[in-house]
């Protein structure tokens, strides 16, 4: 599922964006039966919508994915130009798409279908705690070298420091109205800021918060939701280790898996920081479940920072 821009610069929380055109399954169907005659019969169901995308199961086994708004128009192409390739080595499933809709007179850019994952999101299920390492094996296989045509983001995988004035803004409003963010926090981040970027730039998913992770039987089942697929530093997605893994023990086995410097997990707690700031305030306006994972990260790095877990 899509959430907020994580990393945008803002002043204030901003609630969920209106959609620019209106999606709904009777779109799906017209789509379908002009581009994709074959599925259009398939039974149709809105499973979800968020920031960038809306997304409707199609039959048993494929899902519509839509942007919602122009500014994700060009995620979406980002997923569809670079995952069909990516999926061939990752050693978890991904929904590269398997058909491509165009714009057209009745819907203003293109969409995907894509294979329907089964499991649900990571902030609904608890892990068992040898997931770590593989998330670990995940992000070794994902954190390749990637081509000079891979997209860039401005948010993403970028020097922290371009994101520091964002950061700490929030982190004073966040410590004013919720009493979330304490000296273990802003060390934490201090720690990060003076870390140096010590590798070399790759893949990176950019977005790996729990609800763009699927499981099943507190396993891990597939990594969703790419739009911001991007080449930049790794310690963005290496945030995920203190974001949702289930306790202390799993996320030392993916950091002892993964391996890595002690300045590039200084820069991975301190993304972790940004995406629970972000995730907390934005979600505190209109959106429950991400107000959750935000609160979850910052304890998570509140105890990391207490038990002093390798590479601290």
């Amino acid at each position: 599922m899509s959430g907020p821009r994580t990393s945008a610069p803002t002043s204030t929380a901003v609630a969920t964006p209106a959609a620019e055109v209106a999606i709904d399954a009777g779109l799906v169907k017209t789509l379908l039966r002009a581009q994709h005659p074959d599925l259009a019969e398939r039974s149709i169901e809105p499973c979800a919508s968020g920031w960038d995308n809306a997304i409707f199961r199609l039959g048993d086994d494929l899902c519509v994915r839509l942007p919602r708004r122009a500014v994700s128009a060009a995620l979406l192409e980002n997923e569809q130009r670079w995952l069909p390739e990516l999926k061939k080595r990752l050693p978890l499933p991904i929904p590269a798409p398997i058909r491509i809709g165009l714009a057209c007179a009745s819907y203003p850019w293109s969409f995907s279908v894509l294979p329907w994952l089964p499991g649900v999101t990571a902030d609904q299920s608890r892990l068992l705690a040898d997931e770590g390492i593989a998330l670990a094996k995940f992000l070794k296989a994902l954190h390749m070298p990637a081509p000079p045509t891979a997209p860039h983001n401005p948010y993403r995988g970028v020097p922290l420091w371009q994101r520091a004035a964002a950061v700490e803004e929030r982190m004073e409003r966040m410590d004013r109205t919720t009493q979330s963010v304490g000296n273990a926090i802003r060390s934490i981040w201090k720690d990060a800021l003076a870390a140096p970027i010590d590798v070399d730039t790759t893949w990176i998913h950019g977005d790996l918060h729990a609800r763009n992770v699927l499981a099943h039987d507190e396993r891990l089942r597939a990594i969703i939701d790419w739009g911001d697929l991007c080449a930049g530093d790794r310690a963005t997605d290496l945030a995920s280790i203190f974001m949702w893994l289930p306790n202390g023990e799993s996320r030392t086995m993916a950091m002892t898996e993964y391996g890595g410097s002690t300045a590039t997990w200084q820069r991975a707690r301190g993304w972790a920081v940004l995406f629970g700031l972000v995730l907390l305030e934005t979600g505190l306006t209109d959106n429950p479940p991400h107000a959750a994972m935000g609160a979850r990260i910052l304890r998570n790095l509140n105890d990391a920072y207490s038990c002093r877990e390798p590479h601290a």
